[in-house]
């Protein structure tokens, strides 16, 4: 089976010229429980809490049920985490769904999961924190009236130009600015709840008089709404991308999400709180950037654009993780695996996903990417939730130090069913189609490319130019 043939430490690859440095860069086990957790929230408190509010409140049509719907994002995210954390105990490598599919379902799904994932997931999830800093950044300049698009959308081109920069040339230096930008997330939201608290003290509670009125009943609706929840939930399968870096995977992984995952939903919670006290819920879905709507408009622009950058950095940062290593299984091409010769940054992988990042953020806006987003990233994600629970009534012989209780996957799977359906059975659109026939074209490259290794000879020599070009060349040992 798949899972017999699991590749160890020891396979051609972790000895060849190719990727033995990385390798063995990759393989120390640095993330203790702290890290971790830090890892998990850093990544979810991004852009999401600032911009989705007043769309979840758009589709689900009153406070309290908005507030049932971040409720239950949070628990979702808790039962997909709690899931994802028995695979890592199992298949103990770095990857998250690409390296989960591959071994239990194999080379195909994997490949076009890899496919989807390094030209149209990651690039949209970049492109949608961008377009959130952008918002924020630009909002105090136009005081009273909404930002012209030209003017976002050429703010957050410029933001995605500036991050492929710092993270091509240092490293350190981009890991430097993801942990000082994450002070700045933590503290602008701190802000906004107490101030919540405040005028809730106060007597401002206008907004929760008569809360159910008016709710939205159609399950499209609802399926809407969850997409711009859990968008703001996304990163909770963050740590599931470096399990061969933590130290005691087995322990480390299921405490770091039983942890950071609750902390998360109970500040989002709070914050929304904060926001119905401070605004009408008319007040609310009136306003493009919610949190600077609030109030104290310079100060929370200014942490909310600081947050967001850092929060795109962190995802532009990691986001070549699942490039490199579809690329060391031979299912992406061997220049997204190399790294520069002085600067040793996987380049050419941030440079494409930048290339892909600035054409989405051209052609869509921020609610259109976070839908397309969240229907491919629940898919895949039903998918791997399918493979747990396959391993589950299959192969329960396998080693594993944690186990999920199997009604908690079921849960996962019948929620990623409900939303990748939900919005294509009640309010149908052509770009789901599209989507769907995108991840479908893979198969027109899997089988010559892949699967019969059909490879032109121009192909080589496109390479070799691109590595003479942007100066990278194989990982080597000199690379640690």
């Amino acid at each position: 089976s798949a899972m017999r043939k699991r590749k160890t430490t020891d396979s051609p690859h972790s000895s060849t010229d190719l990727s033995e440095g990385k390798e063995k860069l990759r393989l120390r086990q640095e993330v203790g429980l702290i890290s971790g957790v830090s890892l998990i929230a850093g990544t979810m408190i991004g852009s999401g809490i600032f911009m989705s509010p007043e769309w979840v409140l758009h589709h689900m049509g009153n406070p309290a049920s908005s507030l049932l719907i971040w409720a239950a994002c949070g628990l979702l995210a808790m039962f997909g985490a709690l899931s994802y954390a028995e695979l890592g105990t199992i298949i103990k490598e770095s990857g998250g769904e690409y390296i989960y599919i591959l071994r239990i379902f194999g080379p195909f799904p994997a490949f076009l999961f890899a496919y989807t994932s390094v030209i149209l997931v990651r690039p949209a999830g970049l492109a949608a924190v961008c377009l959130s800093f952008a918002e924020y950044a630009v909002a105090p300049f136009y005081p009273g009236c909404s930002s012209p698009q030209v003017v976002v959308k050429c703010t957050a081109a410029a933001c995605i130009l500036l991050l492929t920069i710092i993270n091509c040339l240092n490293v350190r230096l981009a890991t430097s600015i993801m942990n000082i930008f994450t002070a700045a997330k933590l503290l602008a939201l701190l802000v906004i709840v107490v101030g919540g608290l405040v005028l809730l003290a106060k007597g401002q509670t206008q907004s929760f008089q008569n809360a159910f009125q008016d709710t939205t009943a159609g399950i499209g609706g609802v399926g809407v709404a969850f997409y711009q929840g859990l968008w703001s939930y996304d990163g909770w399968n963050n740590l599931n991308y470096v399990t061969e870096e933590l130290k005691k995977p087995e322990v480390t992984l299921p405490r770091a999400v039983m942890i950071a995952i609750p902390l998360v939903t109970c500040l989002y919670l709070l914050v929304n709180v904060s926001y119905l006290a401070a605004m009408t819920p008319a007040e609310l879905l009136s306003s493009g950037a919610v949190a600077v709507t609030w109030g104290w408009a310079w100060l929370i622009s200014l942490s909310v654009a600081l947050s967001t950058f850092g929060s795109s950095n962190g995802t532009f940062f990691s986001g070549g993780r699942v490039c490199y290593i579809a690329a060391r299984e031979g299912h992406m091409p061997d220049i997204l695996s190399m790294a520069h010769v002085r600067c040793l940054t996987p380049s050419p992988a941030l440079l494409f996903t930048s290339a892909m990042s600035l054409i989405m953020i051209i052609s869509g806006s921020f609610t259109s990417i976070v839908n397309f987003f969240s229907f491919i990233a629940w898919l895949f994600y039903g998918m791997t939730i399918s493979g747990l629970l396959y391993l589950k009534i299959k192969k329960p012989e396998l080693p594993r130090s944690y186990k999920v209780p199997i009604f908690i996957p079921i849960i996962v799977l019948m929620a990623a069913v409900y939303l990748v359906l939900a919005p294509i059975v009640d309010q149908p659109q052509i770009e789901m189609l599209y989507i769907v026939l995108f991840v479908l074209s893979g198969i027109i490259l899997y089988f010559p490319l892949i699967r019969f290794k059909c490879h032109p000879r121009f192909l080589q020599r496109v390479t070799l130019h691109l590595q003479l070009f942007l100066e990278v060349a194989p990982a080597t040992r000199d690379a640690n």
